[in-house]
């Protein structure tokens, strides 16, 4: 399959009039820029992009949106209407909404997702006759919607830490539990990689893994020859590293260093509140740092050191995490947008550093080494704005990512197969009337 772009970011920045060749299997082959649409070329018009990462999501959280605003409160008190939706899932409403959840990633330009997946068990924390029955669901629903995943299943073994130590699975919690790191590892064992589909891991955060399991996981892990992606939520709250610090005397980021959790393979989810300390071991590591700042803002979070992450060393990844948006051009401006506030410094992220950040940067870290690139050996997975609507008219065409949102998307093209077409995703048509009969039914349930 040929496709001819009006203009595309290539790795050396944007060029005009490129041909981009795949392969049966949906491979860049080759890329000729200022060339004439050869025959039977899928014309894209406008500026494309390399498909978009989305590095950190929990997929059923994007029936909340919308629904958590109305009392105020804080990440906890929010915390409180997750798990009374979490408790509503089963592996095929499971499905049925995750199906929907990744159809509106494709049509805003995503092109692969890292599904932070704890929701393992039945309510109450027995176990579904394939105890991976609701991570067998998302991939499934990936798959029907078009997009590549990395299911990162996680370890969730303490309902949180406080200055007594760590406590038990709650009611509600119980059924992210697995009871130990042996249980996991063993239910872990029983999930495969596909052709679309990746098999990480991630640890739920220090408050949720005790300190004693930590080695075991790293062990098993973190060896070269077992290495996966390892993703894990990191100093999102201070009340985190209040917690952490008085019952180990250290940071979250100093815990899982001596556990020997650090390393290139390694996700450190939202990583806002750090230390210098903090900073200089992720970067000395070369552990990528997922922000998700529509959701970090969200949350009342905090805005995390992005830039000094990046310059001590560490990869800068986006996330939608808690979807109270989906859109990959929004996470990449409000990065920017966050070290503008914090810092009172303009550009603190060029343009072509904000796409490499959501793009190649994401699909590293999610497993798919070689995607995020207009380039001979990537997955063709192309993704095409518009420059001509009211929100990016005028806008030169390598700064359109500080101007265009999700709906100027107009085309996704995922391993050399056009997903999206016109801005309708063509296998599960307008994705919001659907999306709106799933969660009205979910939040209607007894």
């Amino acid at each position: 399959m040929t496709f001819w772009c009006e203009r595309a970011w290539l790795p050396g920045g944007i060029a005009e009039r490129v041909s981009v060749v795949c392969d049966d299997a949906g491979v860049i082959t080759s890329v000729t820029a200022g060339t004439d649409p050869p025959p039977g070329a899928h014309r894209l018009g406008g500026v494309v992009l390399p498909g978009f990462a989305n590095g950190h999501s929990h997929a059923f959280h994007r029936a909340l949106r919308g629904r958590t605003h109305a009392d105020g409160g804080t990440f906890w008190t929010w915390r409180e209407a997750m798990y009374r939706l979490a408790a509503r899932l089963d592996p095929d409403r499971y499905y049925r909404l995750a199906r929907l959840v990744y159809a509106e990633m494709v049509v805003a330009g995503f092109t692969a997702v890292g599904e932070f997946h704890y929701l393992h068990h039945p309510v109450g924390g027995g176990r579904y006759a394939d105890p991976n029955a609701m991570g067998t669901a998302l991939i499934e629903a990936a798959r029907d919607a078009g997009i590549r995943i990395t299911l990162l299943d996680t370890c969730y073994l303490a309902g949180g830490l406080d200055s007594t130590g760590y406590l038990p699975l709650s009611a509600q919690q119980a059924r992210f539990g697995d009871g130990d790191v042996v249980g996991w590892l063993d239910r872990l064992g029983g999930l495969r990689d596909t052709a679309g589909a990746r098999v990480g891991a991630a640890l739920h955060s220090v408050r949720a893994v005790p300190a004693d399991a930590l080695p075991e996981v790293a062990a098993a892990l973190c060896s070269t020859s077992a290495a996966r992606p390892l993703h894990v939520h990191l100093s999102e709250q201070p009340a985190e590293n209040e917690a952490c610090q008085a019952w180990h005397g250290c940071s979250p980021t100093e815990l899982l260093a001596g556990a020997g959790l650090l390393g290139p393979n390694t996700t450190a989810v939202h990583a806002t509140h750090l230390s210098e300390k903090d900073i200089g071991l992720l970067g000395s590591a070369g552990v990528t740092a997922c922000f998700c700042p529509t959701t970090e803002a969200d949350l009342a979070d905090g805005i995390g050191p992005a830039r000094e992450l990046a310059d001590a060393g560490c990869p800068v990844s986006l996330g939608s995490d808690q979807h109270a948006v989906i859109d990959p051009l929004l996470e990449a401006r409000a990065l920017e947008h966050g070290e503008r506030l914090r810092t009172g410094r303009r550009g603190r992220f060029a343009p072509d550093e904000l796409i490499r950040c959501a793009t190649a940067a994401g699909h590293r870290s999610l497993g798919w080494p070689d995607a995020g690139e207009i380039a001979p050996g990537a997955p063709g997975d192309l993704v095409a704005l518009r420059p001509d609507t009211p929100r990016t008219a005028g806008a030169a065409p390598g700064q359109l990512l500080l101007a265009a949102s999700a709906a100027d998307v107009h085309a996704v093209v995922v391993g050399g197969r056009v997903v999206v077409s016109d801005g309708v995703h063509l296998a599960v048509g307008a994705v919001g009337p659907s999306l709106a009969r799933e969660i009205g039914e979910l939040w209607d349930l007894p």
